[in-house]
Order: C-alpha cells, then sequence, then structure tokens
C-alpha cells in the first residue's frame, strides 16, 4: 500500500446543514455532489474532502459510529497567528463552535479549535516550523 491518503469522509446527520454550513458560510465549493446524499469536497492536490450521509455510511460500513467527540482533528494551517484568529472568526460567524480559542502553543505554534455541525473538530494553527515546496513535500 503506497503512503497516501485520497479521501477524507465525515458522516454527516443532515447533508443539507453540512452543505449550508461548508458551502454558503464558510465559501468553499463543491467538486461533485449527489443532493442529500453526498458532497465531495477538492482541497489539496488529489486530496478530497467526502461529507456523507451518516446513515448511508453506517448501512456500507456494517458498524455504527461513536455519538461522542471523535478522537479525531482536521488540521488546517495559515500563515499568521492573525490568520489564525480570522478563520477562527469566520468559523464563529458561519455557525461553529470555537471549543478552544487561539492560544500560544508549548511546540511553539499559535491555534485553536472549532467544532462543525456534527461536531468534527477542526484546528486552526500558525506552525512556525510549517512549509510546503513547489512539489507538495511538508517540512515540520
Amino acid at each position: 500500500m503506497e503512503q497516501r491518503l485520497s479521501f477524507i469522509t465525515l458522516g454527516v446527520r443532515d447533508v443539507k446543514r453540512s452543505r449550508e454550513f461548508y458551502l454558503t458560510r464558510l465559501g468553499w465549493t463543491a467538486h461533485h455532489e449527489v443532493p442529500g446524499q453526498v458532497i465531495f469536497l477538492q482541497l489539496n492536490h488529489g486530496l478530497i474532502l467526502s461529507l456523507w450521509d451518516r446513515a448511508a455510511m453506517t448501512a456500507e460500513l456494517g458498524v455504527e459510529p461513536s455519538d461522542g467527540v471523535p478522537a479525531l482533528t482536521l488540521s488546517h494551517n495559515v500563515a499568521s497567528p492573525a490568520e489564525v484568529d480570522a478563520v477562527l472568526a469566520q468559523a464563529r460567524e458561519a455557525g461553529a463552535a470555537v471549543d478552544h480559542p487561539a492560544v500560544q502553543q508549548e511546540w511553539g505554534g499559535y491555534s485553536g479549535y472549532f467544532a462543525d455541525p456534527d461536531g468534527f473538530r477542526w484546528e486552526v494553527a500558525y506552525n512556525p516550523t510549517w512549509t510546503v515546496d513547489d512539489a507538495g513535500h511538508v517540512t515540520v
């Protein structure tokens, strides 16, 4: 198996509500959509975020997802602490819960977290050691 990730799929309770949050309020663009079932959002090169109806996901997986907070975060890195604050403010205005306001972190960066309508946690972070070259390779 190649060391590669192609899709991140979030099982959402209400695709229409997630569409409103991500596309209308945050201003993202759908790559492909099956109304009421799934929305594909093109992120970075070769990476799709999929917002999939939770019931359909459960039926395909054969496993009921937990109702607790997932032990997972999605990270959105930005170029400055001011951008962290701006993105968290935009998320709050879009209806997200900002559970953990941005603070200076022990590891040298500045980050905070918001929760989307289904409780998935997004980290918004400035990491002074984070670089991405033209080929997409990350240095941390």
